[in-house]
């Protein structure tokens, strides 16, 4: 499916026009396609086939509530960073069983809280923290399960920020190093060695580095089998990138087909297969959409100033990313070359430079791609409130985590007595 496409002349998620969605929720507000987040997930699902697999969704990309709500009936696993994101699994009614805990810093109250509730894996990430797994699953009384996560030295190509699987980069173990520490972990109580695990990126928009790492893990799954360790499961990861209609993505069907040739072609069909996808599944399924306050010039240059900041979608800040920018009424024509700004005090307040759109003071803009890292990374710099968000689902919507009022940013705060 298409989620958002003109029709009757303005722009709409499914059914639903995004103007109607403005007038009654305001903006900025992001807004997402129940249908294509479920389209995205079953195409990972699907391309599995009979082989046991598990694909987790990346909470970090996105973890409102009513998107994991989505993804939980579907029967979707989760990649949770943190003992929060664990609790909105938990919230959103996702199978805790189907969970696995990433990332380097767990502290012992999150490793607590994933044995208690009996998760998939925990990829652990150095030595220090096996001992501390090993330690607080012992006080439980408990075995937990654990994978190692390898840092398989593979360049992403990708930008530098979202570079995971480097020997540079702050995650995993080196894969040179690997067999020595899953013999430590074997010898440890309260560790149940599970699988090998690596992540080595974000917006991938090439295979080659994905399945080069995957090469790297079965191989090490091979000397660990001959060393006397077991593996049960090997987790690919995720990070596969999207992009405009006209440079799509890498396709995920073609990626998963990729690695089970590869598996099978080596004997290793019973090995479970896990992908840890976010962008790709909410990505392109989500838009900010934000309202033009005034049309400025200055110079050479033409400016139109919206109502949404680098506080409600930083990664044009951040990353220098790119964001396609659609305006809700259907263009009539081509229209000036503005840089689309915020109004945050900020020099890097800049969502797009050089988009040629033809623009009134009131227009709305529809940002695409920002399913993933955007909500979740808003914030109240120069205290502004976060912006709504809403699903929609054929010809309704609902306004899943409302406006944050001025209240709200300072419910936890108290002044000095």
């Amino acid at each position: 499916m298409i989620p958002f496409h003109y029709r009757d002349g303005g722009l709409c998620v499914e059914r639903v026009p995004l103007s109607r969605i403005a007038e009654e929720v305001g903006t900025p507000c992001y807004v997402y396609s129940r249908g294509r987040i479920e389209q995205n997930w079953r195409a990972y699902d699907e391309a599995f086939g009979d082989h046991p697999h598990l694909v987790c969704y990346a909470v970090k990309a996105n973890g409102t509530l009513a998107v994991l709500d989505i993804l939980a009936s579907l029967g979707s696993g989760f990649d949770i960073v943190s003992g929060g994101e664990l609790h909105r699994v938990e919230w959103a009614g996702g199978d805790l069983s189907k969970v696995v805990f990433s990332g380097v810093g767990k502290t012992r109250a999150e490793i607590e809280a994933a044995v208690a509730a009996g998760i998939a894996c925990i990829d652990v990430e150095s030595i220090e923290e096996i001992d501390r797994v090993s330690q607080t699953a012992g006080s439980l009384g408990r075995s937990a399960p654990v994978a190692l996560r390898v840092n398989p030295d593979v360049d992403p190509n990708t930008h530098p920020y979202i570079a995971t699987g480097l020997k540079t980069a702050k995650f995993g173990i080196g894969i040179d190093e690997a067999l020595e520490t899953y013999r430590y972990a074997a010898g440890m109580t309260g560790i149940d060695i599970r699988g090998v695990a690596c992540h080595i990126g974000s917006q991938l928009m090439d295979t080659a580095p994905l399945l080069d790492a995957f090469g790297r893990l079965l191989d090490l799954v091979d000397t660990l089998e001959v060393n006397g360790i077991g593996i049960r499961h090997i987790d690919a990861g995720g990070g596969l990138g999207i992009g405009p209609s006209e440079t799509p993505g890498p396709d995920r069907g073609k990626w998963v087909a990729a690695m089970l040739e590869v598996m099978h072609r080596r004997g290793r069909r019973d090995l479970e297969l896990f992908v840890e996808p976010g962008r790709s599944i909410v990505g392109d399924a989500g838009i900010l959409l934000t309202r033009v306050e005034y049309l400025k010039t200055s110079g050479d240059k033409r400016f139109a100033v919206v109502d949404a900041g680098m506080n409600d979608l930083l990664r044009p800040a951040l990353y220098q990313a790119r964001h396609d920018m659609l305006t809700v009424k259907k263009p009539a024509g081509a229209g000036d070359v503005y840089d689309v700004v915020g109004p945050v005090c900020e020099s890097a307040d800049v969502l797009g430079t050089s988009r040629r759109m033809s623009l009134v003071v009131g227009d709305l803009i529809a940002i695409t791609d920002a399913g993933a890292y955007g909500s979740v990374m808003a914030s109240n710099y120069n205290a502004r409130t976060r912006p709504a968000e809403v699903v929609a689902d054929g010809d309704q919507f609902q306004v899943v985590r409302r406006r944050e009022t001025f209240d709200d940013m300072v419910a936890l705060e108290t002044r000095l007595l």
